[in-house]
């Protein structure tokens, strides 16, 4: 389900990049590129010269792979998904469920893209934008991506809203792998326009993405929480699982290095000092309890339509 319609015809898609925006933003990286690569082959010509041919041809193609092939993969890998170019159109590569892309996504990406944009000049992948109905080349649907804009109007930029807090870590237990990346896209545009959306249709809506979440996970949805509740603490929990899986090299302190921001260590509790000779031995008395009503959680704005 890479699109969604709801019952007032709203479509729930990501914005995808035009054609013409997508060709300026590859010609400003190839631009790039290619200056490097004849400086490189001009260092490496004038280092090498006492090379035979061989030496030379080798080190050529070398040069050829690691900046026009690798420095691509290695940019979209490190900024998550924007090139020089990209970044001077507003574009940016994303999953297919909206999330930042990682080394497979962009490995994937380069290497079809030295047939459809270096070897072909661009031709093959301009042809496979034209026909695809989100504007994807073939590196872009094997990898699993779609190039979106990244500079919208301010007022129609759109957050995913938090869970209530008493859902706070309710569903760090439960099994995500197998939900596919489109049911993610439908359920993060889901909520970003849910306050849009009739009520009634948006309960619908919810109830089925809830379902076809619980489906896919094993679990069923708790009963006693609201479907879009449900739908937006098990977002959180995805994103926190992300979050620490690439954090979690960085995070870890090396061994042996003393952790700036650790809490420091408590002090240790004065002896208590002798009790005076005159002073009664019994039992401490006890303060009573108070009687105070137990704070309940915050009403959510995750409720059923009346």
């Amino acid at each position: 389900m890479s699109e969604l319609v709801t019952g007032e015809a709203v479509a729930l898609e990501l914005r995808p990049a035009r054609l013409p925006s997508r060709a300026l933003a590859v010609l400003l990286d190839l631009i790039v590129a290619f200056t490097v690569y004849i400086g490189v082959s001009i260092g490496l010509a004038a280092a090498t010269a006492s090379l035979d041919d061989a030496a030379q041809v080798a080190l050529a193609i070398a040069a050829f792979l690691l900046v026009l092939v690798g420095a691509p993969i290695a940019v979209e890998t490190l900024s998550h998904g924007r090139s020089l170019g990209k970044l001077a159109c507003g574009l940016r590569v994303v999953r297919d469920d909206g999330g930042p892309i990682r080394f497979r996504h962009a490995l994937v990406r380069g290497a079809l893209g030295v047939v459809e944009i270096l070897v072909t000049f661009g031709v093959v992948a301009c042809i496979a934008s034209l026909v695809s109905a989100r504007g994807r080349r073939l590196g872009d649907v094997f990898a699993g991506t779609l190039v979106v804009r990244e500079r919208v109007p301010l007022g129609q930029t759109r957050f995913v809203p938090p869970p209530p807090p008493w859902l706070a870590g309710r569903f760090t237990e439960l099994d995500l792998s197998a939900v596919p990346d489109a049911l993610w896209l439908a359920v993060r545009q889901y909520l970003t326009r849910m306050q849009q959306l009739d009520p009634q249709v948006s309960w619908a809506m919810a109830v089925q993405l809830a379902g076809d979440l619980a489906t896919r996970t094993g679990t069923p949805a708790p009963a006693d929480i609201p479907p879009a509740a449900y739908l937006a603490a098990v977002v959180q929990e995805r994103q926190a699982r992300e979050t620490r899986r690439a954090f979690a090299d960085h995070a870890a302190p090396s061994a042996g290095i003393p952790n700036a921001y650790a809490p420091p260590a408590p002090a240790a509790p004065p002896a208590p000092a002798p009790a005076p000779a005159n002073t009664p031995i019994g039992p401490t008395p006890v303060a009573p309890m108070s009687t105070a009503p137990v704070p309940q959680p915050p009403a959510t704005g995750f409720v059923p339509p009346a």
